[in-house]
């Protein structure tokens, strides 16, 4: 059968409409899949070479920091983290290069005024792996050259981090001792000078990598050429406690400048990539360490502190993510430690990602949402105090309004698809996304696993800017700085009250101004400011229908708003380190076209059946698909 132009336009936009219902297509994090691919160097302890003298010390070819006595009980201060950039071309203009410099600066004072550590003494040097300058080590205990090594590897080239070679004037020196219980010595690599004022030293890669092309999502590929990454990370040195010292961030070089309000999301990146290469990963959970004894003995290895749940989701039981999570949900459960992904993950295993149903919004969550609903949360920043390798300023979290004081049960299957709790939403109609800052349409995603949630369009949904206003509003919207996301189904009296009958409750844009704690008034294009009771409902004068107003979400935190022009602004509380460089929001019902004749809807039926075949083959395939991170031994990406 042969279709005219027009049917096959039809058909054409019905095959778009179903591809984007495809859950998961949404920029994601591959961290663990890098890092899993990634080879850590560890820092080796300094202890006395056995047999001899005490207090006399290995001559090991560890770095200074390995030589050095472990740092006294001091007043961590802010850490400080280099970045460095490789030389290589990596395609940007001067304008990108200035605007993506402005962006990790940023997120690095944010992360800088977070964390604090016991400094590193003297300059940062990384260490040499070992296992590829040497081909053996002597270990006869009973020989002066006990674990050193005896012949160096004929292949031994370079030190990399990922993809980026570390330069050897950042990474310590190495000698082969070709005799067993002689002095004498070959010089492998010299010292290098090392990093002065540096605790840890990032790596910076702007490239469009084959992990940037490869991640591409089923209708990305079908109608876009956009990647689904936007970056990932691995940390490669840790000192001997297991503190990430260097990793390397890779963004992805197509993806960030087409990503909306592109500097915000840039900085929430990079924020969120570091957060994993310092110590929010799956690879380092276990060698987490307990600081909070007063002892003299100092801190302790915490073991395990992943463990499955009644239900089988794993979570995070450490003391400061459980105290956390109990505040935040306003309930005592003992079972409420941090939830982790799930999606794709074996059973028993984990990931390093929140739980999306339970934390949306966090920072570390699997999929960073619109760059203005991202918190940097108090459950994030609990979890990097629970490290034990950092000191963290908890009162700079930013306010989790995701499931605040909705107990034990948020978040659940069985919750969420019941619809007991206003952030999760039925159907596919349109509304309000929970901070109230946009317009957004009721919808699912893999991480999701069935729950829906309002989401904010992607055109012009944003309340709070006084542009996505229309000239002729039936509806008495007002678009401004001020203004916030309502249900409402307000019609203008003028309007035919046929018309107004068939207005259905959406999310529409009123401004809105605070009197109190949860106290708040309205007002519609037209008309006088109005109380609107929280938890209830209003009726305007001058117009049908009324207007519900939501509990607990307006006027209640103060650090939800809309972003200013200055990326710093990103957490309102935060600031801080220092780069160093080497229309309307709704969507109109889709009517029968004209000349849709009965031959035209068996072509479309026969299409769709079609693309239905195929949607269910991704989704069956879905698991291996949707990722958020890369490393080799745990990237991350967005």
């Amino acid at each position: 059968m042969v279709l005219s132009p027009s049917q096959r336009f039809w058909v054409g936009m019905l095959v778009v409409m179903v591809v984007v219902e495809v859950p998961g297509v949404l920029p994601k994090c591959i961290f663990d899949e890098v890092q899993a691919q990634a080879r850590v160097v560890r820092a080796a302890p300094s202890e006395p070479r056995r047999g001899a003298p005490s207090g006399q010390q290995t001559n090991h070819p560890v770095t200074r920091l390995r030589m050095r006595a472990p740092p006294t009980p001091a007043s961590p201060q802010p850490i400080r983290i280099r970045t460095w950039i490789p030389v290589e071309g990596n395609g940007l203009s001067e304008a990108e290069k200035e605007k993506l410099e402005a962006a990790v600066e940023q997120a690095v004072r944010m992360v800088s005024s977070l964390l604090s550590v016991n400094r590193v003494p003297g300059p940062l040097l990384l260490s040499r792996d070992v296992s590829k300058y040497c081909k053996f080590l002597w270990k006869n205990s009973s020989t002066a050259n006990y674990n050193r090594c005896g012949r160096a590897s004929t292949n031994y080239r370079a030190e990399t981090c990922l993809d980026v070679t570390i330069p050897d004037e950042h990474l310590a020196g190495c000698d082969v001792y070709p005799e067993a219980d002689s002095p004498r010595r070959t010089r492998l690599r010299p010292e290098g000078a090392g990093l002065p004022n540096t605790d840890f030293l990032l790596y910076l890669h702007v490239q469009a990598t084959d992990k940037c092309r490869a991640e591409l999502s089923f209708s990305y590929v079908l109608f876009t050429s956009q990647p689904h990454v936007l970056a990932y990370a691995v940390h490669c040195q840790t000192d001997a406690r297991g503190r990430p010292l260097a990793g390397v961030v890779v963004l992805c070089r197509g993806r960030l400048a087409e990503a909306p309000d592109s500097q915000r999301a840039t900085v929430q990146t990079v924020i969120h990539e570091l957060f994993h290469a310092l110590g929010f990963s799956k690879k380092l959970f276990d060698t987490w360490r307990d600081c909070s004894s007063t002892s003299q003995a100092g801190c302790s290895p915490r073991g395990r502190v992943t463990h499955s749940d009644g239900s089988g989701q794993m979570r995070i039981y450490t003391p400061s993510v459980i105290s956390a999570l109990q505040r935040h949900l306003g309930s005592a459960h003992p079972e409420l430690g941090g939830p982790l992904e799930n999606l794709g993950v074996p059973p028993g295993t984990v990931s390093s990602h929140w739980e999306s149903r339970v934390l949306q919004g966090s920072i570390m969550a699997a999929v960073l949402g619109d760059s203005t609903t991202v918190r940097i949360d108090p459950v994030t920043l609990a979890a990097l105090q629970d490290t034990g390798w950092y000191a963290v300023d908890l009162s700079r979290a930013q306010s989790l309004v995701w499931g605040d004081g909705e107990e034990a049960m948020f978040g659940s299957l069985s919750a969420c698809r019941n619809k007991s709790s206003s952030f999760f939403c039925t159907g596919s109609g349109f509304g309000c996304h929970y901070l109230h800052l946009h317009k957004g349409e009721c919808q699912t995603d893999a991480h999701l696993e069935g729950c829906r949630v309002y989401k904010p369009l992607k055109n012009g949904s944003e309340c709070w800017k006084e542009g996505n206003g229309r000239e002729e509003d039936w509806s008495g919207e007002v678009f401004g700085l001020h203004s916030r996301c309502f249900f409402s189904n307000l019609t203008r009296q003028t309007l035919s009250p046929i018309l107004s009958l068939s207005s259905s409750v959406q999310g529409r844009c009123y401004t809105h101004r605070c009197t109190g704690p949860n106290r708040y008034q309205i007002q519609v294009s037209g008309s006088e400011w109005v109380h609107c009771p929280a938890g209830g409902t209003i009726q305007i004068k001058g117009h049908r229908g009324s207007v519900r107003c939501p509990d607990r979400r307006l006027c209640v935190y103060a650090d939800v708003a809309p972003p200013s022009g200055d990326v710093g602004s990103l957490p309102a509380s935060l600031t801080s380190g220092t780069l160093t460089s080497g229309q309307n929001g709704t969507r109109p019902p889709l009517g029968r076209p004209a000349g849709l004749t009965a031959a035209s809807a068996l072509g479309i039926t026969a299409a769709l059946c079609l693309l239905a075949a195929a949607v269910a083959s991704y989704r069956s395939c879905g698991l291996c698909r949707t990722r958020v991170h890369v490393t080799p031994e745990e990237h991350t990406d967005l």
